[in-house]
């Protein structure tokens, strides 16, 4: 059993995690930032932490996250907005990684993009440029901290079923369900082979376990 941390947790994606997490017996906590979201939360086994990532300042944020094991940022602003992107999927991310140090937890999941790179090709004039930045930088930022790190890059997301199995070899992007995605974060948490790795990954046929598995 593991106390797990997920930030972002009304998510499409933290909503498929945390039963997933709960019924192998771990104890999850959710990080909302909506009251409201309280009882979806409740509804997936998980414990609700309201609390708001973008303007908290990181000595709460540790707060929040001592006594956890584990991480998984699964939070975004959700596009749109260039400032409040650069906000939430940079610096709240960062200062998620930094708290957890503060907070002595160790291990961090970080969900981004296949694509997530500095040298993206995004055009500064594209509406998702803001947000290639910010993944870019924040993923930059856990690779170089001392946390045993984990980066994960599903592709194009879809509401498809789960598989249960992917493609972690792909060096094009694809499309992924995620309901796979929540599989694969949580096949990471238990993995230790992934700390230290990016994983990129589409639908496949390979099972999760299998295709995320260090060499």
């Amino acid at each position: 059993m593991a106390r797990i941390l997920i930030i972002g947790g009304h998510g499409k994606i933290a909503l498929l995690l945390a039963p997933l997490l709960v019924a192998r017996g771990d104890e999850v906590s959710a990080v909302i930032r909506n009251p409201q979201h309280a009882e979806d939360v409740r509804a997936t086994g998980a414990v609700p932490i309201v609390f708001d990532v973008e303007h908290e300042g990181q000595a709460a944020l540790a707060r929040v996250i001592a006594g956890h094991d584990a991480i998984v940022w699964s939070a975004g602003a959700g596009g749109g907005n260039p400032q409040r992107t650069k906000a939430v999927d940079h610096d709240a991310a960062v200062r998620s990684m930094d708290a957890a140090a503060d907070a002595g937890v160790q291990r961090y999941v970080m969900v981004s993009y296949f694509n997530a790179s500095p040298d993206h090709g995004i055009d500064p004039a594209d509406g998702f440029f803001a947000y290639a930045e910010a993944k870019a930088a924040a993923d930059a930022h856990l690779r170089a901290s001392a946390l045993d790190w984990t980066i994960l890059g599903p592709s194009r997301l879809t509401l498809a079923a789960p598989s249960g199995r992917i493609d972690a070899t792909a060096e094009v992007s694809g499309e992924v369900s995620r309901a796979n995605v929540a599989e694969a974060i949580a096949a990471t948490l238990h993995d230790p082979s992934t700390i230290g790795r990016t994983i990129r990954f589409n639908d496949g046929e390979t099972p999760i376990a299998e295709a995320i598995r260090g060499r």
